[in-house]
């Protein structure tokens, strides 16, 4: 037996795990990511060979693995979004984007200079890092597929979805930020990079992304529901593929005209579904998506769980373990009850959306894109380690948690509803 041989046979048992396993784990206190990390430390274990993936030297690959599994979730999420775009009817959204992220930026930041004595440019770095809310783990509480019930689109999961789909294009910001100070100051601190960032990468690259994302959906949404020709009619023929097609051509020209990929991704989505809301189309279009961003977490988290065994946490610290514990169970719950005083959701539906900031895959990827750009004092492995941990155990954590309180949250619904008509 060979060394190809066993990569085949966990190919094969991954993706007809990704197929068998969201029926087996729904409604349970169980998810997807959490079966698939747990392999991927089970098959490490075993006496096979199977070489664990090291983010520091397999760099490069882990980048662009991991941008290519963000970006197929952000189009499925954006497409799956039934609700119009407007101020008030994502004002939840905009809560969670302008308030309780910048200030986890902030927290975690001083949390890492503070409690890990990091230099300036590295907390920032861990700050931005574990930010965004990720939407490739956060099946369990994302809205449901296109032209789904009420129940599917209700506030906490379109809260969280949303969120997800524009913080991890938002994020891109704060890790340009470390970048620079890093290049300005090197384990110290400077303002001579503020000016240049603030209107480069913070305005000039999220309004190229806008732009790109709004400009790519319109003539997109044109092709697939209104050209005369009905051969260019690409709706009437239900091909789901071609939403790897949007995907990649909105993602990059975004990156070619030195935008945010990101963001213009889900502004891309969102723009099709408007094009023709009711269309099955977009039901094929998201079903595609969602099989293709099943198969690439199940690959991702295999090899996390291997990359754990083979000596990911060997440069934690103790208070590296502390700061990732107070990202997920401190931080993001009070930035994000914060950033919904005063909102129309109850205290239940608030208390949800303000503990599940699902940290994964993006933070994989924001780390070791900038790692690509600096070595940030070299501090890489001690990153890694913090990173890795931080995301293990949103996993397990909120894989656990997910399906309880969104249950939980549907039946009260059902009852209040019940007893209105009673």
């Amino acid at each position: 037996m060979t060394l190809s041989d066993v990569v085949y046979v966990c190919l094969g048992l991954g993706a007809l795990g990704a197929a068998v396993l969201p029926r087996v784990v729904s409604k349970r206190p169980l998810s997807l990511p959490m079966v698939f990390l747990a392999a991927g430390v089970l098959i490490e274990l075993l006496p096979v060979g199977v070489p664990a993936v090291d983010p520091v030297r397999d760099r490069l690959w882990v980048e662009h693995t991991t941008e290519v599994c963000v970006i197929v979730s952000l189009m499925g999420a954006g497409l799956a979004i039934d609700r119009p775009f407007g101020w008030r009817t994502w004002s939840g959204t905009w809560r969670l984007l302008g308030i309780t992220m910048p200030l986890t930026v902030a927290v975690v930041a001083l949390l890492a200079w503070g409690l890990l004595d990091w230099p300036p440019a590295a907390a920032l770095l861990l700050g931005a890092v574990l930010a965004p809310t990720d939407p490739v783990l956060a099946g369990e509480v994302r809205v449901g597929e296109p032209l789904g019930t009420e129940r599917d689109e209700d506030e906490v999961r379109f809260s969280l979805t949303s969120e997800a789909g524009l913080n991890d294009g938002l994020a891109f910001p704060f890790v340009y930020a470390a970048i620079a100070l890093a290049a300005a100051a090197g384990t110290g601190w400077s303002a001579d990079w503020i000016g240049s960032w603030a209107l480069t990468d913070l305005l000039g690259k999220c309004a190229v992304g806008l732009a790109v994302g709004g400009g790519v959906g319109w003539l997109l949404g044109w092709m697939f529901f209104r050209v005369r020709t009905s051969v260019l009619r690409l709706s009437e023929h239900m091909e789901g593929f071609v939403a790897l097609g949007a995907t990649f051509v909105s993602y990059g020209i975004a990156e070619v005209l030195h935008g945010y990929g990101f963001l213009s991704v889900f502004v891309t989505a969102c723009v099709i579904r408007a094009a023709e809301r009711s269309h099955g189309y977009h039901k094929v279009l998201h079903e595609f998506t969602e099989q293709i961003e099943r198969l690439l977490t199940a690959v991702l988290l295999f090899l996390l769980g291997g990359y754990l065994v083979a000596g990911a946490l060997s440069a934690l610290t103790l208070m590296g373990a502390m700061v990732a514990l107070l990202v997920l169970l401190v931080v993001r719950p009070l930035t994000g009850w914060l950033a919904q005083a005063g909102s129309a959701m109850g205290k239940k539906e608030r208390a949800v959306v303000a503990l599940f900031g699902i940290r994964g895959i993006g933070s994989l990827f924001y780390l070791s894109y900038a790692l690509g750009q600096d070595t940030f004092g070299g501090l890489e492995q001690e990153l890694w380690a913090t990173v890795a941990l931080t995301v293990v155990i949103s996993v397990v954590l909120h894989g656990a948690m997910a399906s309880p309180a969104i249950g939980h949250l549907d039946r009260r619904r059902d009852s209040a509803e019940l007893g209105g008509r009673s």
